[in-house]
């Protein structure tokens, strides 16, 4: 069988390692900030002060705070395709394409619960291009490869569009936020569309 090699979008290009360390130093506290109080709490001031380095140093690296946390949703996203692209089995290669599969989508769902409100800040600012970007070409040729290993005769590109569909930061605030849905019920109803087998799902919240 061939195997098909995807590159990891979104790389940025070689830079001076002193550069390079501010940029890691910039990026890691913008996380921290997020983490701890969520995107809203992310200030150029904040970050300078959590990163232990000027106020200039943030603004000549990123310009403003929508750049900023658009490289930390970019930093992550590399992160996050290393890990299925070259990482280990199930969600790297070396597992069954179904396996792969469903643990990819059981990733991919972790992602957007964590990445939720800076991925929703993307969303708004333009709802369709996601399906032009560079990112979503990845994931859906990831999603392709997979289904055309595991079932070659059906129309799988248009079947890793509908599987991809979903997993929308509004959809996962809907559904976490709004209805109480667990991540481990996401992830069993996922299992459920993929015709997984598995245990009893969780019951508790109202996903109407």
């Amino acid at each position: 069988m061939t195997r098909i090699e995807l590159a990891v979008t979104g790389q940025a290009p070689p830079e001076r390692a002193d550069a390079a360390r501010n940029r890691r130093k910039i990026l890691d506290a913008a996380a921290r900030l997020v983490a701890e109080q969520g995107p809203q709490a992310v200030t150029m001031n904040a970050v300078a002060h959590a990163a232990c380095m000027g106020v200039g140093t943030v603004y000549r690296r990123f310009g403003d705070v929508s750049q900023l946390l658009f490289a930390l949703l970019d930093d992550s996203e590399q992160r996050f395709q290393q890990s299925f692209l070259t990482g280990p089995p199930p969600l790297g290669p070396g597992a069954p394409p179904a396996d792969r599969l469903g643990a990819f989508l059981h990733a991919l769902a972790d992602r957007i619960v964590d990445q939720r409100e800076i991925m929703q800040m993307a969303e708004a600012a333009s709802p369709s291009a996601r399906y032009s970007s560079g990112v979503y070409a990845t994931l859906h040729t990831h999603v392709s490869v997979l289904l055309r290993e595991a079932r070659p005769e059906a129309d799988t590109a248009l079947l890793a569009h509908l599987l991809l569909a979903p997993f929308v930061p509004s959809l996962f605030e809907h559904l976490t936020v709004g209805r109480g849905v667990t991540p481990e019920r996401i992830k069993a109803g996922i299992d459920d569309l993929l015709g997984a087998e598995r245990g009893p799902a969780h019951t508790t919240g109202d996903a109407s």
